[in-house]
Protein backbone atom coordinates (compact mmCIF):
# COMPACT_ATOMS: atom_id res chain seq x y z
CA UNK A 1 0.00 0.00 0.00
CA UNK A 2 1.32 3.32 -0.90
CA UNK A 3 2.47 5.59 2.16
CA UNK A 4 -0.07 8.20 1.02
CA UNK A 5 -3.08 5.72 1.60
CA UNK A 6 -1.08 4.34 4.36
CA UNK A 7 -1.02 7.16 6.38
CA UNK A 8 -4.01 9.60 5.29
CA UNK A 9 -6.56 8.49 7.82
CA UNK A 10 -3.84 9.45 10.53
CA UNK A 11 -3.74 12.35 8.76
CA UNK A 12 -7.53 13.08 8.98
CA UNK A 13 -7.79 11.53 12.61
CA UNK A 14 -4.88 14.09 13.63
CA UNK A 15 -6.89 17.10 12.30
CA UNK A 16 -9.87 16.26 13.67
CA UNK A 17 -8.85 16.05 16.90
CA UNK A 18 -6.23 18.92 17.56
CA UNK A 19 -9.29 21.32 16.11
CA UNK A 20 -7.07 22.61 13.43
CA UNK A 21 -7.77 23.19 9.42
CA UNK A 22 -5.53 21.31 6.96
CA UNK A 23 -4.95 24.81 5.49
CA UNK A 24 -5.46 27.95 7.25
CA UNK A 25 -6.82 30.33 4.41
CA UNK A 26 -3.92 30.61 2.67
CA UNK A 27 -2.41 34.10 1.49
CA UNK A 28 -1.07 34.76 -2.01
CA UNK A 29 -0.71 31.19 -2.77
CA UNK A 30 0.51 30.79 -6.66
CA UNK A 31 0.69 28.15 -9.17
CA UNK A 32 4.38 25.60 -9.45
CA UNK A 33 5.41 23.42 -11.38
CA UNK A 34 7.31 20.07 -9.89
CA UNK A 35 10.50 19.46 -11.65
CA UNK A 36 12.66 16.86 -8.93
CA UNK A 37 11.54 15.59 -5.34
CA UNK A 38 15.25 16.12 -3.55
CA UNK A 39 14.60 14.70 -0.59
CA UNK A 40 11.84 14.65 2.20
CA UNK A 41 11.49 18.89 2.69
CA UNK A 42 13.25 19.67 0.09
CA UNK A 43 12.08 20.48 -3.83
CA UNK A 44 12.94 21.78 -7.12
CA UNK A 45 10.53 23.54 -9.12
CA UNK A 46 9.58 26.11 -11.87
CA UNK A 47 8.22 29.23 -10.39
CA UNK A 48 7.58 32.78 -12.43
CA UNK A 49 9.00 30.91 -15.04
CA UNK A 50 12.47 29.92 -13.33
CA UNK A 51 14.10 27.02 -12.03
CA UNK A 52 14.20 27.12 -7.95
CA UNK A 53 14.86 24.87 -5.57
CA UNK A 54 12.39 25.52 -2.50
CA UNK A 55 12.90 24.34 1.19
CA UNK A 56 9.54 23.37 3.33
CA UNK A 57 8.82 26.35 5.78
CA UNK A 58 8.93 24.92 9.57
CA UNK A 59 9.82 21.48 8.82
CA UNK A 60 12.75 19.32 9.04
CA UNK A 61 12.61 15.34 7.81
CA UNK A 62 15.65 13.38 8.11
CA UNK A 63 18.51 13.35 5.57
CA UNK A 64 19.04 10.85 2.57
CA UNK A 65 22.64 11.84 1.27
CA UNK A 66 24.33 14.54 3.68
CA UNK A 67 27.79 15.01 3.20
CA UNK A 68 28.28 14.68 6.97
CA UNK A 69 25.52 13.07 8.45
CA UNK A 70 24.79 10.42 5.20
CA UNK A 71 21.89 8.74 5.38
CA UNK A 72 19.43 9.11 8.00
CA UNK A 73 16.48 6.38 9.36
CA UNK A 74 13.44 7.52 7.86
CA UNK A 75 14.99 9.76 5.29
CA UNK A 76 13.85 8.05 2.13
CA UNK A 77 10.54 7.21 3.78
CA UNK A 78 9.96 11.23 4.06
CA UNK A 79 11.61 11.62 0.19
CA UNK A 80 9.01 8.79 -0.69
CA UNK A 81 6.10 10.39 0.85
CA UNK A 82 6.76 13.74 -0.48
CA UNK A 83 6.66 12.31 -3.76
CA UNK A 84 3.69 10.59 -3.33
CA UNK A 85 1.90 13.65 -1.98
CA UNK A 86 3.24 15.95 -4.65
CA UNK A 87 3.49 14.06 -8.30
CA UNK A 88 0.48 14.63 -10.28
CA UNK A 89 -1.20 17.15 -8.29
CA UNK A 90 -1.55 20.91 -8.88
CA UNK A 91 0.89 22.66 -6.90
CA UNK A 92 0.87 25.72 -5.28
CA UNK A 93 3.16 27.64 -2.75
CA UNK A 94 3.19 30.58 -0.19
CA UNK A 95 5.80 32.59 1.01
CA UNK A 96 5.33 33.82 4.46
CA UNK A 97 6.14 37.75 5.74
CA UNK A 98 10.10 36.45 6.93
CA UNK A 99 13.29 36.09 4.74
CA UNK A 100 11.99 34.48 1.39
CA UNK A 101 15.72 32.37 0.83
CA UNK A 102 17.96 31.27 3.02
CA UNK A 103 21.81 30.83 3.44
CA UNK A 104 21.93 28.35 0.53
CA UNK A 105 19.57 30.63 -1.81
CA UNK A 106 16.64 28.02 -1.10
CA UNK A 107 13.42 29.37 -1.61
CA UNK A 108 11.55 29.38 1.68
CA UNK A 109 7.71 28.37 1.24
CA UNK A 110 4.90 26.35 2.10
CA UNK A 111 3.64 23.89 -0.31
CA UNK A 112 0.62 22.43 -1.27
CA UNK A 113 -0.98 19.29 -3.43
CA UNK A 114 -4.40 19.95 -4.41
CA UNK A 115 -4.99 22.47 -2.07
CA UNK A 116 -3.47 20.28 1.18
CA UNK A 117 -0.29 21.57 2.45
CA UNK A 118 1.93 19.04 2.51
CA UNK A 119 4.18 19.68 5.59
CA UNK A 120 0.84 18.58 7.60
CA UNK A 121 1.22 15.16 5.99
CA UNK A 122 4.82 14.73 6.21
CA UNK A 123 4.32 15.30 10.43
CA UNK A 124 1.27 13.58 10.77
CA UNK A 125 3.05 10.55 9.18
CA UNK A 126 6.00 10.53 12.10
CA UNK A 127 8.18 11.37 9.42
CA UNK A 128 9.20 15.02 9.95
CA UNK A 129 9.24 17.41 13.02
CA UNK A 130 8.58 21.27 13.55
CA UNK A 131 12.00 23.16 13.15
CA UNK A 132 13.67 25.89 11.33
CA UNK A 133 11.35 28.67 13.19
CA UNK A 134 12.32 31.84 12.54
CA UNK A 135 9.91 34.82 13.64
CA UNK A 136 8.33 36.15 11.65
CA UNK A 137 7.57 33.39 9.19
CA UNK A 138 5.47 31.35 11.78
CA UNK A 139 1.90 32.17 9.71
CA UNK A 140 1.19 28.46 10.30
CA UNK A 141 3.46 27.05 13.55
CA UNK A 142 0.48 26.73 15.51
CA UNK A 143 -1.43 24.18 13.40
CA UNK A 144 1.31 22.38 12.44
CA UNK A 145 2.49 21.69 16.39
CA UNK A 146 -0.58 20.73 16.86
CA UNK A 147 -0.30 18.28 14.34
CA UNK A 148 3.16 17.19 15.56
CA UNK A 149 1.79 16.59 18.94
CA UNK A 150 -0.43 14.12 18.24
CA UNK A 151 2.02 11.95 16.09
CA UNK A 152 4.10 12.18 18.94
CA UNK A 153 1.52 10.71 21.37
CA UNK A 154 0.85 8.06 19.09
CA UNK A 155 4.92 7.45 19.15
CA UNK A 156 4.66 7.00 15.12
CA UNK A 157 7.63 7.54 12.70
CA UNK A 158 10.42 9.22 14.15
CA UNK A 159 8.71 9.49 17.57
CA UNK A 160 9.03 5.86 17.99
CA UNK A 161 12.34 5.55 19.08
CA UNK A 162 13.84 7.40 22.22
CA UNK A 163 16.74 10.33 21.73
CA UNK A 164 16.31 10.20 18.13
CA UNK A 165 14.78 13.28 17.60
CA UNK A 166 16.34 15.88 18.90
CA UNK A 167 16.42 19.82 18.89
CA UNK A 168 19.20 19.84 16.86
CA UNK A 169 17.98 17.65 13.98
CA UNK A 170 18.08 13.71 14.37
CA UNK A 171 20.69 11.60 16.20
CA UNK A 172 21.22 8.27 13.99
CA UNK A 173 23.89 7.06 16.63
CA UNK A 174 20.83 6.78 19.18
CA UNK A 175 18.72 5.35 16.54
CA UNK A 176 20.92 2.11 16.04
CA UNK A 177 21.25 2.09 19.85
CA UNK A 178 17.60 1.12 20.41
CA UNK A 179 17.03 -1.93 21.98
CA UNK A 180 20.46 -1.66 24.28
CA UNK A 181 20.40 -0.35 27.65
CA UNK A 182 23.78 0.57 26.94
CA UNK A 183 22.10 4.54 26.01
CA UNK A 184 25.78 6.53 28.19
CA UNK A 185 27.86 8.29 25.56
CA UNK A 186 31.80 8.22 25.79
CA UNK A 187 33.26 10.61 23.34
CA UNK A 188 37.33 11.47 23.46
CA UNK A 189 37.98 15.23 22.82
CA UNK A 190 40.58 16.72 20.63
CA UNK A 191 42.75 17.21 23.33
CA UNK A 192 42.21 13.65 24.97
CA UNK A 193 39.70 14.23 27.22
CA UNK A 194 37.23 11.02 27.85
CA UNK A 195 33.93 12.48 28.59
CA UNK A 196 30.37 10.24 29.16
CA UNK A 197 27.34 12.42 28.09
CA UNK A 198 23.92 11.04 29.65
CA UNK A 199 20.08 11.17 27.23
CA UNK A 200 19.44 14.19 28.92
CA UNK A 201 22.54 16.23 28.68
CA UNK A 202 23.36 18.92 26.72
CA UNK A 203 25.04 17.79 23.95
CA UNK A 204 24.10 14.39 23.92
CA UNK A 205 22.72 14.33 20.51
CA UNK A 206 25.45 16.18 18.91
CA UNK A 207 27.95 13.84 20.45
CA UNK A 208 29.20 11.16 18.15
CA UNK A 209 29.93 8.50 20.52
CA UNK A 210 33.35 6.46 20.56
CA UNK A 211 32.03 4.08 23.24
CA UNK A 212 28.42 2.99 24.91
CA UNK A 213 28.13 2.55 28.75
CA UNK A 214 25.13 1.18 30.60
CA UNK A 215 25.95 3.16 33.69
CA UNK A 216 27.75 5.92 35.08
CA UNK A 217 29.41 3.92 37.09
CA UNK A 218 31.20 1.95 33.94
CA UNK A 219 31.83 5.48 32.10
CA UNK A 220 33.98 6.17 35.15
CA UNK A 221 35.55 2.88 35.48
CA UNK A 222 36.60 3.67 32.17
CA UNK A 223 38.49 6.70 32.56
CA UNK A 224 35.46 8.78 31.56
CA UNK A 225 34.40 11.61 33.36
CA UNK A 226 30.89 13.61 33.30
CA UNK A 227 30.33 15.81 30.76
CA UNK A 228 29.60 19.35 32.72
CA UNK A 229 26.78 20.21 30.72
Amino acid sequence: MKLIWKYGFLLLVTLFVSGCTFFDEPVEQSSAELVEVVDGDTIRIIWNGKEETVRYLLVDTPETNHPRLGKQPFGEEAKLLNAELLEGKELTIELDIGNQYDDYGRLLAYVYADGERVQDALIAAGLARVAYVYPPSTRHLDALEAVQQEAREQGIGIWEYDYYVTDRGFDAASYDQQGSECMIKGNINRQGEKIYHVPDGRFYSQTNPEEWFCSEQEARDAGFRKSQQ
